[in-house]
């Protein structure tokens, strides 16, 4: 058998503005999802993994399934499906494990998407696809056969391995410098304990919203309307929550770029300036904090990080909200207390540090 490894991502800057082929900064981290697999010698794509059932999957029969729909099966499937478009696939046998722990936001459905694509194009007819190939099948199958709304940065991040700067409607990867250590700051994220569950339309309605504002100009997604438009309209509707989630949109596409340029600088203190920028455009315009029906963990975990950490760091909503993990980065020397107040408000091991690794999707050293 060969050995495979996909790594989880964090997200660095662009909150909710891929699926709207905006600006965003994400990094590979050093924790992942390992496989060790072999050709079959049959039509199926056979997977087990620790503590989900089996998955099956025929090449003959790889169009989206309902009754899948939000599995992992269904995310198999639809990356065979989009890859068998432009290769030969055959089957094989893959025993997955994941070292990603739940609730962190370390886009685990994308890695595992990107791992099984990486898998299927290594056993081939054309052999090992590019990242980005990967990156959208992964993308595709999210979105057609899972279910989920999504947009390209969790998977292009954990194909690429590393940080990376991507303009997604000027279809633009660029690997960036990021060596938060060096600069003396460590990342972290704490888990608050709070329940995704129920919050799938609270995320969807963030897309939907700003894609109302675009086709308000005549276009598909804000990526394509003209900042300069977008600021003569604004002072008119600047107090209705889908044009306050566009202000955030172009907001947070300057400070993507601005946020690169600091790391290629080596200048933390700007990017700490610019990261609590993002972290008040996500609580204030986008709203992604709370909603009704959910819990309020996320917020306190928010409210206690700036208690801790101003003046001193930097604190910000990770991935999607409404629940999940606080994002912080912080002199060496404050992680330690910020470290145990969290982990006593939130439970042991509620906050753990991030570290960016250089590997993307590929075959692991023998």
């Amino acid at each position: 058998m060969t050995g495979f490894f996909c790594p989880g991502r964090t997200e660095l800057a662009g909150n909710h503005t891929d699926h709207q082929r905006g600006r965003a900064m994400a990094a590979a981290v050093d924790l992942g999802i390992t496989a060790n697999a072999a050709p079959n010698g049959t039509g199926l794509i056979q997977v087990y993994s620790q503590g989900y059932g089996p998955i099956e999957i025929s090449l003959d029969r790889l169009w989206p399934d309902e009754r899948e729909a939000g599995t992992p099966a269904a995310l198999v499937r639809g990356v065979a499906g989009i890859l068998s478009q432009s290769m030969t696939l055959q089957g094989f046998v893959a025993h997955v494990e994941s070292r990603l722990p739940p609730g962190r936001g370390l886009a685990s459905s994308a890695a595992f998407s990107v791992l099984m694509g990486y898998i299927m194009s290594f056993y081939s007819s054309s052999g090992p696809a590019a990242p980005e190939v990967l990156a959208r099948a992964a993308q595709k199958a999210e979105n057609r056969w899972f279910g989920k709304p999504c947009g390209l940065m969790d998977q292009m991040a954990c194909a690429i391995g590393g940080a990376v700067y991507m303009d997604l409607m000027e279809n633009k990867f660029i690997p960036l410098s990021c060596d938060f250590e060096e600069l003396g700051l460590v990342l972290c994220l704490t888990d608050t304990g709070g329940s995704h569950e129920g919050a799938e339309d609270a995320y969807a309605q963030i897309g939907e919203d700003m894609s109302l504002v675009a086709r308000h100009f005549g276009e598909t997604f804000l990526a394509q309307v003209r900042p300069a438009d977008f600021d003569a309209q604004w002072p008119l509707h600047q107090n209705e929550l889908p044009w306050m989630r566009a202000r955030h949109f172009f907001d947070e596409a300057q400070r993507v770029s601005s946020m690169a340029d600091a790391l290629g600088l080596k200048d933390g203190q700007r990017y700490l300036e610019l990261m609590n920028q993002s972290g008040r455009s996500s609580e204030q315009l986008l709203q992604n904090i709370q909603a009704d029906g959910l819990g309020s963990e996320l917020s306190q975990g928010l409210d206690a990080s700036a208690r801790l950490l101003k003046g001193r760091g930097a604190w910000r909503v990770h991935g999607g909200g409404f629940a999940g993990c606080v994002q912080a980065l912080m002199p060496a020397s404050e992680f330690p207390r910020y470290q145990a107040s969290m982990d006593f408000l939130f439970g042991q091991g509620a906050c753990q540090p991030l570290r960016i690794s250089p590997r993307g999707a590929g075959v692991t050293a023998p």
